[in-house]
């Protein structure tokens, strides 16, 4: 007998709801993210549990991209497939994302950000996904050769058609994001979200201006890596473990990053965490929704208790000034 998924009643009693910037929407305060384990090497069967696990818990956003992987597209087939068997009831109560920009297929016309590569991107997203429409389609990133007017008619026309409710861009510095957000008004076409990295240990929207223009452009930021590719835990509090991200897939996160310094402030942090009553996680994923500057923090996972551990940071996002000062002290120790 299949297997029927039915949402649990209290889905929406734990999460808390941000607007997007001066949009309509709403995004979980804890969304997650498709970039690892929902590839052709993950395991199917934990990947629809983590997806039931998030929205039983109020996670109403599935964060994907045309190239997540690997192999390329397989995270949208897995995502498509999770959709159509457990979620198509529930379709009007969550948000799906999907971006292009990075490499894709062979050829001139698979990457970047030409209105070719766009055009066809969302159509071939949207059969993997077995969707319609998405609720925002993204910019993956900055292309430094298309014109930005011809990146965000693109954009634009695709939110017209009806294959995307909002348009987003990713990656984009202060410059361009101020430049396409005054495209797109001209096109009466709202840009709503700037999706960026964003940690304790990368600070760099702080640095390069996109948190403070973002809110005063009257747009959200959506901050992804939040755990600096799994930095921000207690993983590698005693050093590298055969089972982590370092050992197995050296990809994103390679063995030289973990320096002696990086793992005195990884332990110095963890000590701040645990007077909190915190994971060193939850406290890195809190401290991204410190402030209403970030709408909501992607989360990565391997597993559905890893979802469940950190879900109660949307509760708990509040700092002392000491305790604020005490971690930017640990991240400039010997930086």
């Amino acid at each position: 007998m299949a297997d029927i998924y039915v949402a649990s009643d209290h889905r929406y009693d734990r999460m808390i709801y941000n607007r997007v910037g001066r949009s309509g929407l709403k995004f979980p305060a804890v969304s997650l993210g498709f970039w690892h384990n929902f590839g052709s090497n993950g395991n199917y069967d934990n990947m629809k549990a983590m997806c039931r696990t998030a929205f039983d818990h109020g996670i109403t956003q599935f964060d994907l991209a045309n190239n997540y992987g690997p192999i390329y597209g397989s995270a949208e087939e897995n995502a498509g497939r999770i959709l159509r068997e457990d979620f198509m009831p529930y379709r009007d109560e969550l948000v799906i994302t999907t971006k292009a920009g990075y490499d894709m297929w062979p050829g001139p016309y698979g990457d970047w950000g030409s209105k070719k590569y766009l055009t066809a991107s969302i159509d071939q997203s949207l059969k993997r996904l077995g969707l319609p429409y998405v609720d925002i389609f993204y910019h993956h990133r900055m292309d430094p050769e298309t014109p930005l007017e011809e990146t965000m008619e693109a954009l634009a026309a695709i939110v017209r058609s009806g294959k995307a409710l909002y348009a987003g861009i990713s990656n984009y510095d202060e410059t361009h994001t101020l430049q396409a957000k005054a495209i797109m008004d001209e096109l009466h076409c709202p840009l709503i979200i700037n999706q960026r990295r964003y940690s304790i240990f990368d600070r760099t929207i702080e640095q390069d201006g996109v948190k403070r223009c973002c809110k005063e452009a009257g747009m959200g930021i959506i901050a992804f890596s939040p755990l600096a590719q799994g930095l921000l835990t207690d993983k590698y509090l005693q050093g590298i473990p055969t089972d982590s991200r370092i050992a197995r897939d050296g990809r994103f996160l390679k063995a030289d990053a973990l320096t002696e310094t990086r793992l005195h402030q990884i332990r110095a942090l963890n000590d701040l965490a645990s007077k909190r009553g915190q994971t060193l996680a939850q406290m890195a994923l809190s401290w991204i929704l410190k402030d209403d500057d970030v709408c909501s923090v992607l989360i990565g996972a391997s597993r559905p208790e890893q979802i469940e551990e950190n879900i109660s940071v949307a509760e708990h996002t509040d700092f002392t000034e000491e305790e604020l000062r005490e971690i930017d002290t640990i991240c400039e120790a010997d930086a």
